[in-house]
């Protein structure tokens, strides 16, 4: 890979892939990452915001959030506490639950969200252009396929299971 300026050959033709799948995903976001920083966003804050919006006006618990994160983040908490700074979220206790905290998205960070949505998608468009449709639909497949768990041979899935006693 010329990129990373590597001179050796790669360990495997997966470590090959992986790293082509790293570096192809930096390079897409970073696009994306530029215009939310002129309006102080991170890929996360946008991520969350989004989702909130997406939750209408229920919100969703803080937990939730995390679990439909693009990327996996342990602290919902504190990328929340950096919306509410800004006024773009703002949280509660469920009042049946006061264990769960709900986030809502502000009036201002839907806003926001309604200013940078224009120009986001010809960010995406724009560094996917070169692609034909039938091209995009296989990446989409590929990359489904990658996220999903390799099969066990039916042998190792036998072995796996308890042996039940004979009586």
């Amino acid at each position: 890979m010329a990129e990373i300026k590597q001179t050796q050959p790669f360990e495997s033709l997966e470590e090959e892939a992986l790293l082509n799948l790293v570096r192809t995903a930096d390079r897409l976001a970073r696009a994306g990452e530029d215009l939310l920083a002129r309006h102080g966003l991170s890929g996360e804050q946008y991520n969350v915001l989004r989702i909130l919006r997406g939750a209408g006006a229920g919100g969703l618990p803080c937990g939730e959030v995390g679990a439909r994160m693009l990327t996996r983040n342990p602290d919902v908490t504190r990328l929340l506490d950096r919306l509410a700074a800004q006024g773009l979220a703002t949280r509660r206790r469920d009042a049946r639950d006061r264990r769960v905290v709900v986030a809502f998205v502000s009036r201002k960070g839907l806003r926001l969200l309604a200013r940078l949505d224009l120009p986001l998608r010809a960010v995406v468009r724009g560094s996917l252009k070169h692609l034909s449709k039938t091209e995009l639909r296989a990446a989409i497949r590929l990359l489904e396929r990658m996220r999903t768990p390799p099969e066990r041979p039916a042998r190792a899935r036998a072995a796996s299971r308890p042996k039940r006693s004979r009586r």
